[in-house]
């Protein structure tokens, strides 16, 4: 690779990450490129010849989350209920991606997203692997219950206050070891219950 590529491919990771806490802290909408720009250490000109605007360098950050997402979690292969676990560890990992997701949700309602074929195919991978009994191919329940298992998961995360006003302070999950947490422990529990 030449120092120009080098050096490109620097700033664009450097954009991605400062990006990455701006949305997770301010949103699509509130997100500023001469922040991000800022915080990159970089012309905010750069964001626009690298991605073309603020909505699809919004679209590249969440698909570069959504990657590490699906290679540390992987497929929900055999225990549903450990997929709910990993699930659950790398969105309390990971907090940015979950504030993310709300912010898009508050951005583009139920309506289409930039992404959405990719982000489709990405979800029927996720469904299609669900451990169904031999010759039943998944179906509108598979969906339903992939569903099903992200909201048991990641719920408590992306709503800490409810979270701590249900479990009370000394049961917060943010700081316990995986085997510790009890959220984490009933969330494992709840997604097993699912299976058929």
């Amino acid at each position: 690779m030449t120092t120009t590529n080098t050096r490109a491919g620097e700033t664009r990771a450097r954009l991605l990450a400062a990006a990455r806490t701006e949305f997770a802290t301010h949103g699509l909408s509130g997100a500023r490129v001469d922040r991000i720009a800022a915080r990159a250490g970089v012309n905010k000109e750069r964001i626009y010849g690298y991605f073309g605007g603020k909505e699809n360098l919004f679209a590249a950050v969440v698909a570069e989350t959504f990657q590490e997402h699906a290679e540390r979690v992987g497929l929900p292969e055999g225990d549903l209920g450990e997929y709910a676990g990993r699930v659950y560890d790398f969105h309390r990992r990971n907090p940015e991606l979950t504030r993310m997701m709300m912010w898009e949700a508050l951005h583009y309602g139920g309506g289409p997203m930039p992404d959405d074929a990719l982000r489709t195919a990405y979800y029927k991978e996720k469904v299609a692997a669900l451990p169904w009994p031999d010759g039943e191919a998944p179906d509108e329940r598979a969906a339903a219950t992939f569903l099903t298992v992200i909201g048991l998961a990641v719920w408590p995360l992306a709503f800490p206050q409810m979270t701590r006003l249900v479990m009370g302070t000394a049961a917060a999950h943010s700081g316990a070891r995986d085997d510790a947490d009890p959220v984490r422990a009933q969330v494992v529990a709840a997604a097993r219950a699912l299976e058929r």
